[in-house]
């Protein structure tokens, strides 16, 4: 039931706090309070109030100095909206304050005939970006944006993906067909013009030089262009050109079940495998009110912390090699692969395994699982001392990353960065440990922080950061509970294949589970967690189908990627190296 602000009581918890402070500052009236699964405070606000009370949020005492998210959705098809103000299209910020741990989400309202709303980049820089996806995917427009234009798709591309009345699968469109006219036309689309993005001459008689980095993937970590503007080798400003890899995972979301979604997260960040299933299934398992098993959960942080080592690695050993070291890369790759060996005799996959599910794990650990996750958290630990020896500290490496590509936590947070690349600014600030999920409390560990907030820094905390997940294994390792590896529960979770030759209520159960997926209750959930890169979240919308209303993925490569002109603007071209080589991205990531 979604009930107005004037009758939810908003005493109770600390979360609620700043839903007070507005009511003082704007009167109750202003608001209609939603409650959700995952107990954000969520509030609708007018159109006319919104920049207002954003205003507000970023200027109490304890700010809410991150915008986490800002996205939409259409609500034109939503069915189940009893006591939401009437919308065709809702645009939400997701606002989070580290000195408060606590987040709000904002919403507003759109008629069809009027989606506008004005821009939130003076509040919050990394608004940008954000606002121009909304207006790629949804159409809305934001007054006051600088280059409110295409961000994922193509610039000549038409209609808003979205959006209900956009076709979901490439068989609902007229068959493919590039003829020289349409090829011609997509060539002049990803002309770079420096104008339209206030770049200027040099002189009348002069212009600066500009270097196309990418697409290729050579030092560009994927499908990722970057535009230099030069002057000699030195960075005069620069565009980050993204979308190349784009693959319509939240569109995707509509038209599966929420079993069969589970494999496409693992392709998100691809190289974070399983850990990409976990802050979609928490938010499921909120909604459905489902307590997972303490084995399932100890299994699900060992395996999340595997593949925290097998990306750090990757990371590592790319690093290296991009600041001029070849050699480590080799023997990285080495103990990659002996980190997939046991994921692989665990999971029966290396990369994305997919093993999470709805309450809980695919299957139990198998046996023997114990020798060789032990043989793995031995074998580790006296290679990163080695690594740490002989490339960290190398006087090579120091002289290109030391110092450079420098921010500080204040324009870090302005920038929405978050994971080592904010915690190498100085701030101490883990999910794990901020906001303890499935049974981090339970584990000793510490939160490798940097103080410079450069490249070395971001570096150096990665290298710590697998120390510290060999750590936590260990402890799995030693204290793996016993008892089920999934939750008893008919709605969302299929039963035990065993219990379905038994009787046949359970196997009607089984069949109406795989064949058509569970229905969630009606309502929204989001959940956040530390992923490889920073902070991952899923926002889902239930109308109580079998499949998501919506879905919005939030990465941290996506905003990482928008604060390079911030950070590069005066450095020099192997700087920019260095720099992309730090920040740890990879484009499915950035593009969804």
């Amino acid at each position: 039931m979604i009930a107005s602000a004037t009758t939810i009581n908003t005493t109770a918890g600390a979360e609620y706090e700043v839903v007070r402070e507005l009511h003082a500052h704007f009167g109750s009236d202003a608001f209609v309070f939603q409650p959700t699964f995952d107990s954000v405070p969520t509030l609708w606000v007018q159109r006319s109030k919104l920049i207002e009370v954003l205003r507000y949020l970023r200027q109490l005492p304890r700010p809410y100095v991150l915008l986490l998210d800002l996205s939409a959705m259409d609500e034109r098809l939503r069915t189940r909206r009893e006591g939401l103000p009437s919308s065709d299209f809702t645009v939400f910020y997701h606002l989070l304050s580290i000195e408060r741990n606590s987040d709000i989400r904002i919403k507003v309202a759109l008629n069809a005939d009027s989606l506008t709303l004005p821009t939130s980049i003076p509040i919050w820089p990394n608004a940008n970006w954000y606002e121009r996806e909304v207006w790629d995917m949804f159409g809305i427009t934001f007054d006051g944006h600088p280059l409110l234009q295409r961000i994922l798709l193509p610039r000549n591309w038409q209609g808003h993906p979205l959006r209900k009345d956009y076709p979901g699968r490439a068989t609902e469109f007229d068959p493919f067909v590039l003829t020289k006219i349409r090829q011609d036309a997509d060539q002049e689309a990803l002309r770079f013009n420096p104008e339209e993005w206030g770049m200027q001459r040099q002189s009348e008689d002069a212009d600066f030089m500009f270097l196309n980095l990418g697409p290729n993937h050579p030092s560009a970590h994927g499908a990722f262009r970057v535009v230099l503007q030069l002057d000699g080798e030195e960075i005069v400003d620069c565009v980050p050109d993204i979308g190349y890899h784009h693959r319509g995972a939240e569109k995707i979301a509509e038209r599966q079940t929420w079993h069969s979604y589970i494999p496409y997260t693992d392709r998100i960040d691809y190289l974070g495998g399983v850990m990409n299933n976990l802050p979609y299934l928490i938010a499921l398992e909120k909604m459905a009110g489902i307590q997972v098993p303490p084995r399932a959960q100890v299994a699900r942080v060992m395996l999340g912390e595997f593949f925290r080592i097998t990306s750090h690695l990757l990371f590592l050993g790319t690093y290296i090699v991009d600041v001029g070291g070849m050699t480590p890369i080799f023997f990285m790759f080495t103990d990659r692969q002996k980190a997939y060996d046991v994921i692989e005799a665990i999971t029966g996959f290396r990369m994305h395994p997919a093993w999470y599910r709805i309450g809980g794990i695919a299957q139990d650990l198998p046996r023997g699982w114990e020798k060789l996750v032990r043989e793995f958290v031995e074998w580790l630990p006296p290679r990163l001392d080695e690594y740490e020896k002989a490339a960290m500290l190398n006087s090579i490496l120091k002289a290109r990353t030391i110092n450079v590509a420098q921010y500080n936590t204040e324009q870090a947070l302005e920038w929405g960065v978050t994971g080592p690349g904010l915690r190498a600014t100085g701030l101490n600030y883990d999910l794990r440990k901020a906001r303890p999920y499935s049974g981090y409390e339970n584990f000793e560990f510490e939160v490798p922080i940097g103080h410079n907030g450069d490249a070395y820094d971001r570096g150096m905390v990665r290298l710590e950061e697998m120390r510290q997940s060999v750590r936590i294994i260990k402890q799995c390792l030693e204290n793996m509970p016993e008892g089920p590896y999934k939750a008893d529960h008919h709605l969302t979770t299929p039963p035990p294949k065993e219990r379905t030759l038994k009787d046949i209520e359970t196997m009607i159960t089984h069949f109406l589970s795989v064949s058509w997926g569970p229905q969630m209750p009606v309502g929204e959930t989001s959940h956040l967690i530390e992923g490889t890169k920073g902070i991952n979240s899923y926002y889902i919308t239930s109308d109580g189908g079998a499949m998501s209303y919506r879905t919005r993925i939030r990465t941290p490569s996506f905003a990482h990627l928008q604060q390079i002109p911030a950070v590069i603007r005066g450095s020099m071209i192997p700087d920019f190296i260095a720099y992309l080589a730090s920040i740890d991205f990879v484009m499915a990531d950035v593009d969804r």
